[in-house]
Formats: C-alpha cells, sequence, structure tokens
C-alpha cells in the first residue's frame, strides 16, 4: 500500500509517493504538462508503477480559504483524472484532495537550505512541494489511525 500526491500546476505536475509503510514521502519526478488527457495517463501509470491506493491532490486555495482559478483548474483536472482511473480498472483508488497552501514557499525554502542553486531549484521545486503536500497528509493520516485507535481501547 503506497499514497501519491500530485501538486498540480498549468505547465508542470509534481508527483510524490510514500514509503510502503507509509512513514515518508519522497519526490518522483515532475511531469512536463502537455495535455490534460495524456497529463492524467501518465500519472495513472504512477499509479500502477507503485501500486497506490489513495491519490492527494494538492488543492491550491486563497489565504482566507476561498477558490481561485487555479483551483478550478486542479478541480477539472482531478475529475478528468478520477473518470479515467474508473475506465482503468481504479475505481478503488481513493482521491482526495489536501490544501497545499505555502507549499510552494515552503519547498523554496527547504531547496535553498540545502543549498540547491537557484537553476536548479525551478527544475525540482514541483516535485519537493508534493513531498510536502504528501507529508501534511501521512501526518494527518496517522493522527486519524491513532484517534481510532484510541476509541477502541476507551
Amino acid at each position: 500500500m503506497r499514497f501519491i500526491a500530485l501538486d498540480v500546476g498549468d505547465k508542470t505536475i509534481g508527483v510524490a509517493v510514500t514509503d510502503a509503510l507509509l512513514l515518508t514521502a519522497q519526490g518522483v519526478t515532475t511531469i512536463e504538462r502537455i495535455g490534460a488527457r495524456k497529463d492524467a495517463d501518465r500519472v495513472i501509470a504512477l499509479i500502477k508503477e507503485y501500486e497506490c491506493t489513495t491519490v492527494v491532490v494538492g488543492l491550491p486555495r486563497m489565504l482566507d480559504g476561498s477558490d481561485s482559478i487555479q483551483t478550478q483548474k486542479v478541480r477539472d483536472f482531478k475529475t478528468l483524472l478520477y473518470n479515467k482511473m474508473c475506465a482503468s480498472g481504479l475505481k478503488d483508488v481513493e482521491v482526495v484532495y489536501q490544501d497545499e497552501r505555502f507549499t510552494t514557499k515552503l519547498a523554496e525554502h527547504v531547496l535553498i537550505q540545502a543549498d540547491v542553486r537557484r537553476k536548479d531549484r525551478k527544475k525540482v521545486i514541483d516535485k519537493q512541494a508534493a513531498v510536502i503536500i504528501l507529508q501534511s497528509y501521512l501526518d494527518w493520516y496517522h493522527n486519524q489511525q491513532r484517534q481510532k485507535q484510541e476509541d477502541v481501547d476507551e
């Protein structure tokens, strides 16, 4: 069981996956956007390759929590991806949103701290943002699992 995360942008899609134990997130690739349908096919290939049970899509929101133009673009891509997944026999794979406010800024900060040159940061920032999105989701997921266990123990 693994999770995969997507940082969907207009030009690229950053991709990260968890390890098999769902402990950590690692960057996998950055997909250059060529068209929503083909982009979805490339994501589906990664879902199959890594045998993912959950797709976490970063949802960009405004600082006040409201939707932006990019929010709708991501929602549209998620809908297209889900429909193509169902047609590809992946209807049991869950697709969820994760708030991605500040992830690109945080990713940039992480890369700066790692002394990655500006030119090189542009190549990996979306992948690093996907790692942050996925790690945030993992933290939430593990917290939910602990809550369920505490409720059972009571």
